[in-house]
């Protein structure tokens, strides 16, 4: 469990360091939009390329694969069905809500704890490909559809480009033409993702006849290093805003209580219990009652920020999932050793 403590602790002081520079506002008032911007055009996307470039894309077949797979998809069709069905909230904040009940922190926590807990960072290799070939294109499809039907967030999220085409050329358009060319364009806004851009590339490279040249790598895995402390400072920094300026609007309890239920509680429990029924034991089912724990992935709140949608929410499940994640794992370890 030293390993599951180090791991937290070192995430709860990078955050820490954020709340610091945010109230110190030593790196100006537009600090956190910044860093964000950074996680999301170049640090994210350089990790994603060459975490997915290794990887075994073999291991999308396993019995541990289908278990992330299918219980996160039940988490991402509950929370959708709660919050965009019973509820009625935007696309844009429902889609937000949605990534911060089911995409969790497989990257900066699932890691460590994979080598250090499980003894192999392969286990946390599923979840990292589901969430970055399946969950991320997903959302930001649905997220850059509506930021095309919204020009001025369209103009945030495009990180100030103007506008694809003008809204009075859809106007004018018969009803098809314009659907098609919507339709185009948010093709277009979606394959220029960096997110995108960048798991597509590991995909790529994962399928070469041949290794790629670790000095070809290097690079992107210097700057992906960056993703995760960017991250965690952006969450430090928005945690910093709670209750002045903008930030003062926090996350409704009831949408926040559906996400942290879906990923504390839901999510590990359906992870064994399919885990059991398909024949996983030991540390095999141990791996995917963990992976299923992981809290909210900072990177939530990244993409949030990003095309300015649900913030509150992403922020605050980020901070209590975290919270929970300690007993919560301990738990299973407990339950499952």
């Amino acid at each position: 469990m030293g390993a599951v403590l180090a791991a937290l602790g070192t995430m709860a002081a990078i955050a820490v360091v954020g709340w610091l520079l945010a109230r110190s506002r030593a790196l100006g008032p537009h600090a956190e939009q910044v860093l964000a911007r950074a996680v999301f055009v170049i640090a994210a996307p350089s990790l994603l390329a060459v975490t997915i470039a290794r990887a075994d894309l073999a291991l999308l077949l396993s019995r541990q694969a289908l278990v992330i797979a299918a219980t996160t998809l039940v988490v991402v069709a509950v929370a959708a069905a709660v919050l965009r069905g019973l509820w009625k909230r935007p696309v844009g904040e429902a889609t937000i809500g949605t990534l911060a009940a089911s995409y969790v922190n497989a990257g900066n926590l699932g890691i460590p704890i994979a080598v250090y807990l499980l003894g192999d960072a392969v286990a946390v290799v599923p979840t990292l490909l589901f969430q970055l070939l399946v969950l991320a294109p997903v959302a930001f499809t649905i997220l850059d559809a509506q930021a095309e039907r919204d020009p001025v967030r369209e103009h945030a999220a495009s990180g100030g480009q103007e506008p694809v085409a003008d809204a009075a050329d859809d106007v004018a358009a018969p009803a098809r033409g314009r659907g098609l060319g919507r339709a185009r364009r948010v093709l277009a806004r979606t394959l220029r993702n960096p997110i995108i851009i960048g798991a597509l590339t590991g995909v790529v490279l994962s399928v070469l006849p041949w290794d790629v040249p670790d000095v070809v790598l290097e690079p992107f895995r210097l700057i992906g290093a960056a993703a995760a402390p960017l991250a965690l400072l952006t969450f430090g920094m928005s945690v910093a805003g709670l209750g002045r300026g903008a930030d003062r609007d926090r996350s409704r309890p009831r949408e926040l209580a559906l996400v942290v239920v879906l990923r504390s509680v839901v999510h590990p429990l359906l992870a064994i219990l399919l885990g059991r029924a398909l024949g996983l034991e030991g540390v095999e089912l141990l791996a995917v009652g963990t992976m299923a724990a992981l809290p909210t992935a900072q990177n939530v709140l990244v993409y949030a920020v990003q095309y300015d949608r649900g913030r509150a929410l992403a922020r605050d499940a980020g901070l209590v999932t975290t919270l929970l994640a300690l007993p919560v794992l301990l738990g299973i370890a407990a339950l499952l050793s």
